[in-house]
């Protein structure tokens, strides 16, 4: 018999100690070390010599040896999963899907394997019976009898049956739920999880099956496990919205096959997840007021140009100290910005409340949308709505200067396909494209007291 092997790890942030120790150098939080068995001395690995024709034979080659050939994908009948994932699914990738509870990752990911009916789809649910998952697809209404389900926890007998179906997809609901009879606890433990997902990481590489895992986040945002976790999978995608807003974004965190930069848009329906081809016309809101503080932002997500609402509203300060609310924004770069308007501008900002939101309920960090924040900033100074028909693309620096921002070309032809007659962009981004080649007005200016006098004066 082989000795048992013990470690410690933070229930918090996964860290891994010989011994027990009070404070985690890691993460710093106090008495959050637990013993968990690491090898019960029985450990059998799984074997998938047998599960495909073909052989891998390890040797080591030239790099000049490897033939270079096209990445084959699976394509999936969502074309928002196959943007963010580069292009579809690659075969004998592993992909971790994190979100908050009930945001709808299972609602999401049983639509998508009910629609491949091209593939043999395994759905392994460790939180829902069969029942449960029956009532889902039949409220999506998509019919696949290439479909299966399994309500099983145990790794072991989980590969016993993929043995069976050889699948050619594997959807995991949840890893956090999934326990391995080599380790010596309950599962959602680290050493559970990390172990788990370890068995999934070799039995997609071995047999060229995709496999997604869906997971936890922890209160605080982070994807519950070890940070080793999101080492071990190829993509890590993260499934964020507001429960108060039917819109949910798909970004990309990792991705060993593609940009990080994209992001795919859906909306939660009665009848799954529609997705949201034009996201611009929903994040700008369809109003017949003129209403002031409110400007149209020309931004990019990936290579997806939008075009969002920036709401703001200044008030005089009631209390002691003036008050800076954001959603959606940085609240630094809104500071910076204010700061720019009363060194550069002259205008009072330091005894009034500011608030600004991105409506839509969405997270923005490209700096073009700064130029937008400051003209709703100043159309609620001066109480004095801003034309519909116009919208903004501009980062602004410190001196009052509107730096140019890239890819204009596709901010300018999406406001021109949205119907926009003007856009106010920085002189600087002059060479980048030709005015002629657009019917929409583009308006080039320099500083942010050019804007002022364009749009006030």
């Amino acid at each position: 018999m082989s000795k048992i092997k013990t470690a410690f790890f933070c229930n918090n942030c996964g860290y891994e100690s010989a011994k027990w120790i009070g404070k985690c150098p890691s993460c710093s939080q106090w008495n959050t070390f637990t013993e968990e068995v690491l090898d019960k001395g029985n450990k059998t690995v799984e074997k998938w010599d047998d599960y495909k024709q073909e052989k891998r034979n390890a040797k080591t080659i030239s790099l000049s040896e490897v033939v270079t050939t096209e990445e084959k994908r699976i394509k999936s009948q969502d074309d928002e999963l196959d943007r963010v994932l580069g292009g579809g699914i690659v075969p004998g990738s592993i992909v971790l899907v994190a979100g908050e509870p009930g945001i709808g990752k299972s609602t999401l990911f049983l639509q998508d394997g009910l629609r491949m009916n091209q593939l043999t789809v395994l759905y392994i649910s460790g939180e829902e019976s069969e029942q449960q998952i029956k009532m889902r697809a039949d409220r999506l209404k998509i019919k696949n009898e290439n479909f299966y389900l399994l309500t099983e926890t145990s790794t072991q007998t989980i590969f016993q049956e993929i043995k069976k179906l050889r699948p050619q997809l594997v959807i995991v609901d949840s890893i956090q739920t999934l326990q391995s009879n080599m380790i010596d606890s309950s599962a959602g433990t680290v050493s559970q999880i990390r172990e788990c997902a370890a068995e999934f990481q070799r039995f997609a590489k071995e047999t060229n099956t995709p496999v997604f895992l869906i997971g936890h986040i922890t209160k605080d945002g982070a994807i519950a496990g070890p940070k080793v976790l999101e080492h071990m999978v190829d993509t890590v995608l993260q499934f964020e919205g507001d429960r108060h807003y039917a819109y949910r974004i798909l970004r990309t965190l990792k991705n060993r096959f593609g940009s990080t930069a994209e992001l795919g848009i859906y909306e939660m329906t009665g009848d799954g997840m529609r997705v949201v081809s034009n996201p611009s016309e929903i994040l700008i809101a369809q109003r017949e007021d003129q209403l002031s503080g409110s400007a149209i932002a020309a931004t990019l997500e990936g290579m997806r140009p939008l075009l969002i609402e920036v709401q703001a509203l200044v008030t005089q300060s009631v209390y002691g100290t003036p008050q800076r609310t954001v959603t959606g924004f940085d609240l630094r770069r809104l500071q910076l910005l204010l700061a720019v308007l009363e060194k550069r501008g002259g205008f009072q900002f330091g005894m009034k409340d500011v608030f600004v939101n991105i409506a839509g309920g969405i997270k923005v960090e490209d700096p073009s949308i700064d130029l937008a924040v400051i003209c709703a900033l100043l159309s609620s100074y001066e109480d004095s709505p801003l034309p519909h028909h116009i919208c903004f693309a501009g980062e602004v620096g410190l001196n009052g200067e509107i730096r140019a921002v890239n890819k204009i070309e596709q901010r300018i032809a999406e406001a021109e396909k949205l119907g926009f007659e003007k856009i106010f962009v920085s002189k600087y981004n002059k060479k980048s494209f030709n005015p002629q080649a657009y019917k929409i007005q583009i308006v080039a200016l320099s500083r942010v007291d050019e804007v002022y006098q364009q749009l006030f004066n």
